[in-house]
């Protein structure tokens, strides 16, 4: 067992493309015209291009404008997958223009046969990096067959 302050990894085979547009889908979806957010509650998915973030409360934060998306705020049982690696934390707040996600409460990421924990991990998609920070943990196993 390994534990650490911060530890920074690789995240998904592939790089998410930001530009692509998002799609959600959910059982609900509640919009506010007044501040500009629309809300998606039950099983809600979360798709760009080949990434998926999938939660149970998805809120969206539209730009001043209302002409894009600026942020998602997920809650409930987030799970985060690009190409073979997944991350399950309690939340998880992207934005759009950076192409970061911020999840925070229990991480946990799963690299194959690999697993790490922290309090927090930032990915950024564009680059394909995560940063974990706050009593990261993880077991490494040698290959002794």
């Amino acid at each position: 067992m390994v534990q650490a302050q911060g530890a920074n990894v690789a995240f998904g085979a592939i790089k998410a493309d930001t530009s692509l547009p998002v799609e959600v889908t959910a059982d609900t979806l509640d919009v506010n015209q007044e501040d500009g957010s629309a809300e998606f509650k039950g099983n809600v998915v979360v798709g760009q291009g080949e990434m998926r973030l999938s939660a149970q409360r998805v809120l969206v934060i539209y730009d001043e404008n209302q002409s894009g998306i600026e942020r998602l705020e997920a809650t409930g049982g987030v799970v985060l997958v690009s190409g073979p690696d997944a991350a399950e934390a309690e939340r998880a707040d992207y934005s759009i223009d950076t192409g970061v996600i911020v999840m925070t409460g229990n991480v946990l990421l799963t690299q194959g046969p690999n697993a790490l924990s922290a309090n927090e991990m930032t990915v950024n998609l564009t680059t394909g990096t995560a940063q974990m920070t706050g009593r990261v943990r993880t077991i490494l196993s040698s290959d002794g067959d």
